[in-house]
């Protein structure tokens, strides 16, 4: 294949997956068919399953480019020249404010996220685990300049992302969106004072 075929089919792909992703928008996943993609970049629906198997495949790769640019902007935090603590603070808040926005705010992309949580989980594993290495990077950074007192960065990156979940996890930021609990910024502030150097005097916890 020439390079000139791959930049043709790359580009196809990328189409097909825009069109497919403001379907998904417009009338939901559910009810949006391949016929309908084919018909919007006028194609038959035969030459869409030429660079797509299934519908389920243009569904898993629409989800990897949305989670792809949560994944572009938290690196872009953790990648600028701030303290670690305030670039864990502005990178946390993002994910949960793009998730929001995105997922909580619009049905129809609900819908296709809890689509992706059953039929396309690889996507999402993939997704939480590079937003945990990003979280880890920060973490480690602030180790290094004892900003942080961290003994297993993995381990403490596992922890505050668990510990951020209900801030995260696009179901379970419109779940327990009218219920009880803290805000954003008091959990960071809790999964910092988590990460903070303890005393001397202080066994704490250690990670």
């Amino acid at each position: 294949m020439t390079l000139t075929s791959e930049n043709v089919e790359a580009d196809t792909r990328e189409r097909i997956l825009d069109v497919a992703a403001g379907l998904f928008r417009e009338i939901g996943y559910q009810k949006t068919t391949v016929a309908d993609i084919a018909k919007l970049l006028r194609m038959s629906p035969a030459n869409v399953y030429r660079f797509f198997d299934s519908k389920k495949s243009i569904h898993k790769g629409v989800a990897r480019g949305l989670m792809s640019e949560v994944e572009d902007a938290a690196q872009a935090i953790a990648a600028r020249r701030l303290p670690a603590a305030s670039k864990l603070r502005e990178l946390m808040s993002a994910i949960h404010r793009m998730n929001s926005e995105r997922y909580v705010g619009d049905s129809k992309l609900h819908e296709m996220v809890e689509v992706a949580m059953e039929e396309s989980w690889d996507v999402c594993i993939a997704h939480m685990q590079r937003v945990t290495e990003t979280i880890g990077a920060v973490i480690a950074e602030g180790a290094a300049s004892g900003e942080f007192e961290v003994h297993d960065v993995r381990q403490a990156a596992m922890c505050a992302c668990t510990a951020m979940m209900r801030f995260f996890h696009p179901q379970m930021i419109a779940q327990c969106a009218s219920k009880p609990g803290p805000s954003i910024d008091q959990m960071i502030d809790f999964v910092l004072a988590g990460l903070a150097p303890r005393k001397a005097t202080d066994p704490g916890i250690s990670y």
